[in-house]
């Protein structure tokens, strides 16, 4: 016993995180392990001469067997080790077992809107100093153009892959980030696409897709067997989207949700990422739902996401779930062996932490979980590094090195995507675009003026580790290329708490041709384990954006930079304030993307994914409650655009252009019989009127075969006098009546370039079922009997489509 104990206690190094007081002191201090990996001539395991070089018999080891299927060779390889060495590799540092010729393998790495310095499975140093950094994904969403996000993630696959290549990374990425922006107030809304369930799935189904697919090998009989360029992880299931806020933290967060949230909208952008992304990884979070952590819920990972929606892959803890589960959350007072075992047995493969490697081993001894659950985790692991080719080796990556990182291309394309993310939410008397005949002169102020990392995020380069983006244009350098700039802060940083720097500003405001105001936050106001507590601008910005707005010369044009909305209704009001832009966090070369939509280079067409809501707002409802419906109960509204029906700033979709595009829906469908089977049970249905009510209020959608389909053609007329691309956003809206429905969701985009003058023909294809569909009280699926509406954009058309059961 006592050389198995020594044997199980196994050093890790994880990058830390912060635990609220009360469990601080019983959480290990964890560091960062800076050692920087050794280029290798072999770069993938089952390399001949590296066995020859080990002087081991590379013939004698199955799982070095191209010819086996990977199941078979997962289990060979599995079967081979001890269970001590079955159990070091449990972690997110795999230890490796040297006797076999397998070699430590670090897990973690992130590329979340890019290689990131943060995880140590990747490392920056003098041979790979740089990689690309894109737009946060809140912005890139804003372009609501799903073939951007599939490039941007082939080209950071192509990136992370020269990266491992070159010995600076592995083959695993915890990217992305999928949960849905239930609040304006939480903290990571800059890595999310938005608030809308079925636009985050759309996003994360394509970036996946992006980050995981082999030209030519996309489609699979046994999707078990998929090569994969690297591979992803969805995160963090679920319901998920409390940090920190007034001292209530993710590590001890009960999520009290009911079932139909959780099906209708928590759920709902993982389900797709499995099925329609096809993901090889899913993290499960620190919070609980309804009582239980998310890592040991059987019924969530084992029954929902590998049986139900087919995971083809692995599922792993966020950073020390386990431990937060015993020493935060206190889950059944469970030891440490006891909580090892449930999140195994519950089908939590890998731990990003110590636990498992720690502990597991005690729990197998004292009966609690059986090696038959670590072999089944482990093969899950081995069979996506065999799919990445960390086994056998990938021709088609064996040439990508260094000059494929840092492209002219990728740089390029990081500036188009901020571009097209822009959204233009005010443009009086069509100030802009400016003229660069006109506008000589530019005042550049405010605390965002000379940004550089700020306008990078996070999960993208910690400064405090070793690496940087391929290069930063500033938007004082971005505007310097299309007039004169006088620059000046206004304000000291974001928090701008020293209003001495104001008058500098307002002077250069004087004088200029333009004056450009760049605000907002950044990440020491809205990040990981940073909630906001109101939605207004930090400090004294709103008195800089005020006194240089009332002394400027000329127009007066406000850029903000941020993730959640701001109530900005100060300037949207303004008459000095003639226009005004979201920039999200647009990455390195948002300064000049910024300027390039200010003098007209490029025409904006970026809409909000979220809504911007009042300062009031967060007066009527705690970050905490979960519930999306209003509760007339605690007189609280209801949250996103699909269940709040208040005046807001500026609402989800919305974003102006350059141009003026026109709608004409030609001769849409209005009617859609579903088919019946023999046997199949009306469902029913709660209505605020029971003399509206239908005979058959709905069908399960278990019961239908959901065959029946519906199109949607749409001619987009640039009716302006500038090329342009506008963004179509289709919802539906249920049948009038029905109670706790949504009011509408969006159930299909486009994005579309129109030349001026041109037109386009927009299809959309809609399945009824998944386009019609709602979740009842209970979490049931349903198809309601009724006349349901198809909204097109802002309601500039609309048509109703009846529902009829036969």
């Amino acid at each position: 016993m006592a050389i198995l104990s020594f044997l199980l206690c196994i050093s890790f190094t994880i990058a830390s995180f912060v635990i609220s007081s009360d469990v601080i002191n019983e959480v290990s201090e964890i560091r960062l392990d800076a050692t920087t990996p050794s280029p290798s001539d072999s770069t993938y395991v089952c390399d001949p001469s590296r066995y020859a070089k080990l002087k081991l018999d590379m013939s004698s080891f199955a799982f070095c067997n191209s010819k086996l299927p990977y199941n078979v060779r997962a289990k060979d390889l599995v079967t081979q080790m001890t269970l001590p060495e079955k159990i070091a590799q449990l972690g997110n540092r795999a230890d490796g077992v040297p006797r076999l010729g397998l070699p430590k393998y670090e897990w973690w790495s992130e590329a979340l809107h890019g290689v990131s310095n943060v995880g140590p499975g990747t490392v920056f140093d003098d041979l790979v100093p740089h990689a690309t950094s894109f737009p946060t994904v809140i912005l890139t969403t804003a372009s609501f153009n799903e073939s951007l996000w599939r490039e941007i993630g082939k080209v950071v696959s192509t990136e992370a892959r020269a990266m491992y290549n070159l010995g600076r990374s592995g083959l695993t990425f915890w990217s992305p980030t999928i949960n849905v922006a239930r609040d304006p107030r939480w903290g990571r809304i800059t890595e999310t696409p938005g608030e809308d369930p079925f636009v985050v799935g759309t996003y994360a189904s394509n970036y996946v897709r992006g980050l995981q697919d082999v030209e030519g090998m996309e489609n699979y009989k046994d999707l078990n067997t998929r090569p994969l360029k690297v591979a992803a992880c969805c995160k963090h299931l679920a319901a998920y989207d409390v940090d920190n806020w007034h001292g209530i933290d993710r590590y001890h967060f009960d999520a009290r949700v009911t079932e139909q949230d959780m099906e209708e909208t928590f759920l709902r952008p993982f389900q797709m990422c499995v099925k329609e992304g096809d993901v090889s990884s899913v993290m499960c979070s620190y919070n609980r739902i309804n009582g239980i952590p998310t890592c040991a819920d059987p019924k969530l990972l084992r029954e929902t996401v590998r049986q139900e929606w087919n995971l083809h892959g692995y599922i792993v803890a966020d950073c020390d779930s386990v431990e937060v589960m015993v020493k935060g959350h206190k889950f059944l007072n469970d030891s440490n062996e006891d909580a090892v075992a449930q999140t195994l047995k519950a089908g939590m493969d890998l731990d990003c932490g110590v636990y498992y490697p720690k502990y597991v081993g005690n729990a197998v001894n004292q009966g609690k979980v059986r090696e038959s659950d670590i072999d089944e985790s482990l093969e899950n692991l081995y069979i996506v590094l065999l799919r990445a080719g960390y086994f056998d080796e990938i021709p088609a990556f064996k040439s990508l090195g260094k000059n494929d990182i840092c492209t002219t291309k990728s740089i390029e394309l990081a500036t188009q995507a901020a571009r097209e993310g822009i959204a233009l939410l005010k443009n009086d008397a069509g100030t802009l675009p400016l003229s660069t005949t006109t506008f000589k002169t530019l005042a550049v102020v405010g605390p965002h003026a000379n940004a550089t990392l700020a306008m990078i995020g996070n999960y993208a380069f910690d400064p405090r580790n070793p690496g940087t983006p391929c290069q930063y244009t500033s938007p004082i350098n971005g505007f310097s290329t299309y007039g004169k700039v006088n620059y000046a802060a206004g304000c000291g940083d974001v928090k701008c708490n020293d209003a001495s720097l104001i008058p500098p500003a307002v002077e250069s405001a004087k004088i200029a041709d333009a004056t450009i105001i760049l605000a907002g936050l950044d990440l020491s106001i809205e990040a990981e384990s940073v909630d906001r507590l109101d939605l207004l601008l930090p400090g004294k910005q709103t008195d800089l954006i005020n006194q240089v707005a009332a002394a400027a010369k000329g127009p007066v044009i406000l850029v903000l930079m941020c993730a959640g909305g701001v109530d900005i209704s100060f300037a949207k009001s303004n008459p000095k304030i003639k226009a005004i832009l979201w920039a999200g966090y647009p990455g390195a070369e948002g300064g000049r993307a910024i300027a390039d939509v200010v003098f007209g280079q490029y025409n904006p067409g970026g809409k909000l994914p979220v809504t911007w809501f009042q300062a009031d707002y967060v007066n009527q409802l705690p970050l905490t409650s979960m519930q999306l419906r209003p509760d007339d109960s605690q007189k609280y509204p209801g949250r996103t655009y699909r269940f709040f029906n208040g005046s807001t700033v500026f609402p989800f979709g919305f974003g102006l252009s350059y141009t003026k595009f026109n709608y004409t829906v030609q001769a849409p469908l209005t009617s859609l019989p579903a088919k019946l089977q023999r046997f199949t049970h009306c469902h029913d249905l709660s209505y605020r009127d029971i003399k509206t009510k239908p005979t058959c209020p709905a069908i399960s959608l278990n019961d239908l075969q959901c065959q029946e389909s519906f199109e949607l053609n749409i001619v987009v007329q640039n009716v302006g006098g500038k090329d342009g691309s506008e963004v179509v956003i289709v919802y539906s809206k249920p049948p009038d009546g029905i109670v706790g429905t949504h009011l509408k969701t969006v159930i299909g985009f486009q994005r579309v370039f129109v030349a001026a003058g041109g037109r386009q023909n927009v299809k959309f294809v809609f399945n009824g079922c998944k386009s019609l569909g709602i979740v009842d009280y209970a979490g049931n699926n349903l198809l309601p009997f009724g006349g349901h509406t198809i909204i097109i954009g802002d309601s500039v058309a609309s048509f109703p489509v009846q529902v009829t059961f036969h």
